[in-house]
């Protein structure tokens, strides 16, 4: 079997050799919310229509945003899956293969080449393990995307909660004890997770780049209230400050050298935070370094198939459609982008499938009108509630400001509010 796409003399691509009958039908690659998502909308309207689902794990249901609460919450990671991929995969009619992965695809002749397929019971000796490739009507593009490690944070010694199997290695690791841990990224996703290991009883320090948590997307005036909020709780914050090394040492732990970036921003932040003893030496030691530094879409596949595609925000689609840049080629999630944005929420997932099923399906449909979706922050310090598309460098004007509440407006060149963020301080 040839490794790769074979060319004609007219330099066009030639059909993949196959080791087994073509396998047309709706193809889906990826098992997240956004795969399963599609497979649930596609039986809502046709119950026998052939599906394929390719995931390089065993497919199980599970729902990821609950990864940044389930340690403190004692959530092993069969209490977060809902449902086993071959059980899934039953109920739904559809032909699973996991632990496959899609080397490449040819788009001009509609095949797929993967590797290390398994199809049906992947036990004992139902298994059935091998190389092939497989046709495709319709496929779509639902394999998410993958943390970004810039080279200071080596993916081998730190880790990261983007999936399932990754987040229950690190809490079998935290299950000894109360820890130190070292956060890099206040994101989203690094601030709520700041917050859930500290409540688990472990000791944070968070690092950012920026001068506050989500600088990168509201105004300072919103930004200060949650790096206050977040170290009243007891997180020690390093603000406008880059990790340099993490350095593994023989007892198991690690030291993290960071320095401050060249702004007098930050450096008055960081002199001013009394309780960061550390802030003026450059080190410190851990017991874990966990990145939360951004996402990245693998750039093979789209790139294989010819299609429109940037490496920070996923794959171009037809923003009514869904459809890639090549014909009967869709994606959804956290893999592809809408106006140069990104897509990577939960909310819009059930529209954004009901689009696609309609188009592959060949329904009447008024086609996919995005709309960015309420983003909350999940945690319990403070309150953060934002709409529409935030710019932290955009116009923004205070409606409401007292201790307890800040609300702003983001208003666009013609004066229209093009986002809101409401920050208030929790109940006692």
């Amino acid at each position: 079997m040839h490794s790769e796409t074979s060319l004609s003399a007219d330099n066009t691509a030639a059909p993949l050799a196959s080791s087994s009958n073509a396998n047309h039908g709706i193809v889906i690659v990826g098992a997240g919310l956004a795969g399963w998502g599609v497979i649930d909308a596609i039986r809502a309207k046709d119950k026998d229509i052939a599906i394929t689902l390719i995931t390089s794990d065993n497919g199980d249901r599970y729902h990821k945003p609950m990864l940044t609460m389930a340690i403190s919450q004692n959530k092993t990671p069969a209490d977060l899956v809902r449902a086993t991929g071959a059980d899934a995969a039953a109920t739904a009619n559809v032909t699973l293969m996991t632990q496959t992965r899609v080397a490449h695809i040819n788009a001009a002749h509609k095949q797929l080449m993967l590797t290390g397929c398994k199809t049906g019971d992947t036990t004992g000796d139902n298994a059935h393990t091998n190389e092939q490739t497989i046709g495709y009507d319709s496929l779509v593009l639902a394999m998410g995307a993958h943390p970004a490690f810039p080279k200071s944070l080596p993916e081998e010694v730190v880790w990261h909660v983007n999936h399932i199997e990754r987040f229950g290695q690190l809490q079998a690791e935290l299950s000894q004890g109360p820890q130190k841990i070292a956060i890099v990224g206040a994101g989203m996703v690094g601030t709520e997770i700041a917050e859930d290991l500290l409540k688990a009883g472990h000791e944070i320090t968070l690092i950012d780049l920026n001068d506050a948590p989500l600088a990168q997307l509201l105004p300072t005036q919103a930004t200060t209230r949650i790096r206050e909020a977040i170290r009243s709780q007891g997180i020690q914050f390093l603000g406008g400050c880059k990790v340099d090394t993490v350095t593994p040492l023989d007892n198991g732990q690690y030291e993290v050298s960071y320095s401050p970036l060249e702004t007098q921003q930050a450096a008055d932040i960081n002199s001013a935070d009394t309780n960061n003893a550390e802030a003026n030496s450059g080190k410190f030691v851990v017991d874990h370094v966990i990145a939360s530094t951004g996402l990245l879409v693998d750039a093979k596949l789209p790139e294989s198939a010819g299609i429109n595609f940037d490496r920070r925000s996923g794959i171009v689609v037809d923003e009514q459609t869904l459809q890639t840049s090549q014909a009967d080629v869709y994606a959804i999630g956290d893999c592809m982008s809408i106006g140069g944005v990104p897509c990577r929420y939960v909310a819009p997932l059930r529209a954004q499938a009901a689009t696609i099923a309609d188009a592959i399906l060949g329904h009447e449909h008024a086609g996919y009108s995005h709309k960015p979706p309420m983003i909350r922050l999940k945690n319990k310090a403070i309150s953060v509630m934002v709409t529409g598309v935030p710019d932290a460098c955009a116009n923004w004007q205070s409606v409401t400001e007292t201790a307890d509440e800040l609300v702003m407006e983001q208003h666009d060149s013609a004066g229209q509010v093009a986002a809101t963020v409401t920050v208030k301080s929790p109940l006692v």
